[in-house]
Protein backbone atom coordinates (compact mmCIF):
# COMPACT_ATOMS: atom_id res chain seq x y z
CA UNK A 1 0.00 0.00 0.00
CA UNK A 2 1.27 3.50 -0.94
CA UNK A 3 -0.08 7.05 -0.74
CA UNK A 4 -0.93 7.21 -3.78
CA UNK A 5 -3.38 3.90 -3.34
CA UNK A 6 -4.75 5.46 -0.35
CA UNK A 7 -5.48 8.23 -2.05
CA UNK A 8 -7.80 6.86 -4.81
CA UNK A 9 -9.21 4.90 -2.19
CA UNK A 10 -10.47 7.89 -0.72
CA UNK A 11 -11.93 9.17 -3.56
CA UNK A 12 -14.08 6.23 -4.13
CA UNK A 13 -15.00 6.56 -0.62
CA UNK A 14 -15.87 9.94 -1.23
CA UNK A 15 -17.92 9.61 -4.16
CA UNK A 16 -19.70 6.82 -2.86
CA UNK A 17 -20.76 9.49 0.35
CA UNK A 18 -21.47 11.69 -2.16
CA UNK A 19 -25.42 10.53 -2.40
CA UNK A 20 -25.70 12.35 1.32
CA UNK A 21 -26.97 9.41 3.05
CA UNK A 22 -24.88 7.72 6.12
CA UNK A 23 -23.48 4.86 4.91
CA UNK A 24 -22.74 1.88 7.58
CA UNK A 25 -18.85 0.93 7.88
CA UNK A 26 -20.02 -2.56 6.15
CA UNK A 27 -22.08 -1.03 3.41
CA UNK A 28 -19.69 1.18 2.41
CA UNK A 29 -16.68 -1.96 2.82
CA UNK A 30 -19.37 -3.91 0.42
CA UNK A 31 -20.02 -0.93 -2.15
CA UNK A 32 -16.32 0.67 -2.59
CA UNK A 33 -15.27 -3.27 -2.79
CA UNK A 34 -12.40 -2.46 -0.42
CA UNK A 35 -10.35 -4.75 2.62
CA UNK A 36 -10.83 -3.31 6.17
CA UNK A 37 -7.23 -1.91 5.62
CA UNK A 38 -7.77 0.22 2.53
CA UNK A 39 -11.26 1.46 3.95
CA UNK A 40 -9.42 2.14 6.86
CA UNK A 41 -6.83 4.15 5.28
CA UNK A 42 -9.44 6.19 3.20
CA UNK A 43 -11.19 6.91 6.10
CA UNK A 44 -8.24 8.27 7.52
CA UNK A 45 -7.50 10.14 4.63
CA UNK A 46 -10.88 11.64 4.43
CA UNK A 47 -10.99 12.21 8.40
CA UNK A 48 -7.59 13.98 8.37
CA UNK A 49 -8.72 16.31 5.76
CA UNK A 50 -12.56 16.88 7.27
CA UNK A 51 -14.06 15.90 4.74
CA UNK A 52 -15.99 13.21 6.78
CA UNK A 53 -18.18 12.86 9.69
CA UNK A 54 -18.97 9.54 11.94
CA UNK A 55 -22.34 9.14 14.21
CA UNK A 56 -22.75 5.74 16.37
CA UNK A 57 -26.48 4.43 15.97
CA UNK A 58 -27.68 1.74 18.03
CA UNK A 59 -23.64 0.30 18.59
CA UNK A 60 -23.30 0.74 14.25
CA UNK A 61 -20.63 3.20 12.99
CA UNK A 62 -22.20 5.68 10.61
CA UNK A 63 -19.97 8.08 8.14
CA UNK A 64 -21.11 10.40 5.90
CA UNK A 65 -19.78 13.47 4.13
CA UNK A 66 -19.02 16.87 6.45
CA UNK A 67 -20.12 20.05 5.28
CA UNK A 68 -18.12 23.12 5.89
CA UNK A 69 -19.84 26.28 5.28
CA UNK A 70 -18.06 29.76 5.81
CA UNK A 71 -19.81 32.73 5.49
CA UNK A 72 -17.07 35.83 5.76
Amino acid sequence: MDKYQIGINAGKVWQLLNDNKRWSYCDLKLAAELSDRDLNAAIGWLARENKIDFEVDNGDDCLFLSVNVYIG
